[in-house]
């Protein structure tokens, strides 16, 4: 299915939870992915998203704030070699008290850290890009709904040009006018294109049970695309995005290249990971042929595609 959608390569995300059970879960997962040659080929490594992020409402989104706690490195390693040491990107919070002192050991091993569902100050900022924090996860989301026009997360990291910004260009994780805003306060280089996909990206518009830490929820996946909690519509869990739809959706909105968007898709994030790309480039007459999404239409894996 990835594949049907111009999807080689993924990093898997495993999302907040206890850390015997994404120890549990990595170990498993590799043990496929060392199974299955496919498996090992589509999952270039994995997506550490939580549970070191803020359990503020809001700020923890779908995850389950019960689950969110300060880093600490003795767990991270545990969780490294259940995954067989691929992990290769971890989601934090830095305002979590050794955030900067985690953030430097992941750095000097070579695991991308990105901020994501904060609400960290200028000053925790400052200290996590100066111990070694390369990106933002999913900028403009992972917050409150409503917040101070000016002095809010998505104002703070977007004024960051050390940081790498990572958007879903779905339409509804973002607005198009939002996108392309955003997309333009990015100097050239500092852009990735994501989906926040959950399953419901492979299935059809209805209700489904979808898999938290330890804990069932119902979503409902409308036929624009938007996934949600039942009667609330204000705080997504994950998306129904497919990423060349999302390279269309930035193509057009933000009136740039398909080879731009195309490549803040692949190319870039390759780049930044040291990783390998097929040789399968783009198609002819692709994306522009491809059929965009609605304006109003807006994780398993996640996020960081290729």
């Amino acid at each position: 299915m990835l594949r049907r959608h111009h999807t080689h390569r993924i990093f898997l995300t495993l999302v907040s939870d206890t850390i015997g059970a994404l120890e549990e879960k990595f170990a498993r997962i590799e043990a496929f992915r060392l199974q299955d040659p496919l498996i090992k080929e589509t999952i270039a490594g994995y997506h550490l998203e939580g549970p070191y992020l803020s359990p503020e409402k809001g700020y923890c989104g779908a995850h389950l704030a019960e689950c969110m706690k300060r880093p600490e490195l003795t767990e991270f390693r545990r969780l490294q070699s259940a995954a067989g040491g691929n992990i290769r990107l971890v989601t934090l919070a830095p305002e979590w008290p050794g955030s900067a002192r985690f953030i430097a050991a992941l750095a000097r091993a070579g695991v991308i850290v990105s901020l994501g569902h904060t609400n960290a100050s200028d000053h925790q900022i400052d200290a996590a890009i100066r111990a070694g924090a390369r990106l933002c996860t999913h900028l403009g989301n992972g917050c409150l709904a409503f917040m101070h026009r000016h002095d809010n997360i998505i104002q703070r990291l977007l004024a960051r040009d050390e940081l790498v910004a990572c958007f879903i260009p779905d339409g509804i994780h973002l607005p198009p006018m939002t996108l392309k805003n955003l997309l333009r306060a990015k100097p050239p280089g500092t852009v990735i294109l994501t989906t926040d996909a959950v399953a419901a990206a492979a299935a059809p518009p209805g209700e489904y049970i979808q898999h938290l830490g330890q804990k069932k929820i119902k979503v409902v996946s409308e036929s624009n695309g938007m996934v949600h909690r039942p009667g609330n519509r204000h705080y997504l869990a994950g998306s129904s995005l497919t990423l060349e739809k999302g390279v269309v959706n930035a193509s057009r909105w933000a009136s740039i290249p398909p080879d731009t968007a195309w490549a803040w898709a692949s190319r870039r994030p390759a780049e930044i990971f040291g990783i390998r790309l097929p040789r399968i480039g783009m198609r002819p007459g692709w994306p522009e042929k491809a059929n965009p999404m609605s304006c109003h239409h807006p994780r398993a894996g996640d996020g960081m595609d290729d």
